[in-house]
């Protein structure tokens, strides 16, 4: 992913001063801000929802985006749920999917509605979601929120085991977890992105 000069403004609010990021082929990276940095409308614009007042954002093959908050139909199971988005992705089986809902432990649940999931497994469903087509460019908002720590730590070994296959991982977060597993990070701050000490490459 290559992001390139994006600015951003809410009528005379100015939200983004001149964003750049270049996420490479086979990395894990960071980005952490406070709330009111400019890190929601930073997360829209990288996913498409939204479209920057200046400057580009290009994504290099399949794209993948886990929002913070999950959208989930509780009436439907995780089978269902992953039926519908097999049919989305026009992919012909759901290994992958079964496999990463292994990795998060969580492949008990498949014929469990939504509705009567916890807020943990509602959420290991938002990432087996945003990851069952394989995409070489995934960006995370918040991924591990309602993690419990054995959770929290298989979606880490998630994450490196992505970033080790080639894949581009992108975890955007209001504090700085596990920074010894990134690659790279960056702090937001008032719309400025620079980069953070915490990690060098």
């Amino acid at each position: 992913m290559e992001v390139r000069d994006v600015h951003h403004a809410y009528r005379q609010r100015v939200v983004l001063r001149g964003i750049d990021i270049r996420l490479r082929a086979g990395t894990l990276c960071g980005i952490v801000g406070e709330n009111g940095a400019g890190k929601s409308t930073l997360l829209k614009i990288l996913s498409g929802e939204m479209r920057p007042s200046r400057g580009t954002v290009r994504h290099g093959g399949r794209f993948g985006y886990c929002p913070q908050h999950v959208v989930l139909n509780d009436a439907l199971t995780v089978r269902q749920h992953l039926r519908f988005f097999q049919r989305a992705y026009r992919l012909t089986d759901l290994r992958y999917a079964e496999q990463v809902m292994d990795v998060l432990g969580f492949a008990g649940y498949a014929d469990e509605r939504a509705g009567t999931l916890s807020g943990g497994t509602r959420q290991k469903l938002n990432v087996t979601l945003a990851l069952m087509h394989d995409p070489q460019v995934l960006l995370l908002d918040e991924p591990y929120q309602g993690f419990d720590w054995d959770t929290y730590q298989r979606f880490w070994d998630l994450a490196v085991r992505l970033r080790d296959a080639g894949r581009s991982v992108l975890v955007v977060s209001h504090l700085a977890y596990d920074t010894e597993r990134l690659d790279e990070l960056w702090r937001l701050d008032a719309g400025v992105l620079r980069p953070d000490q915490a990690v060098t490459t």
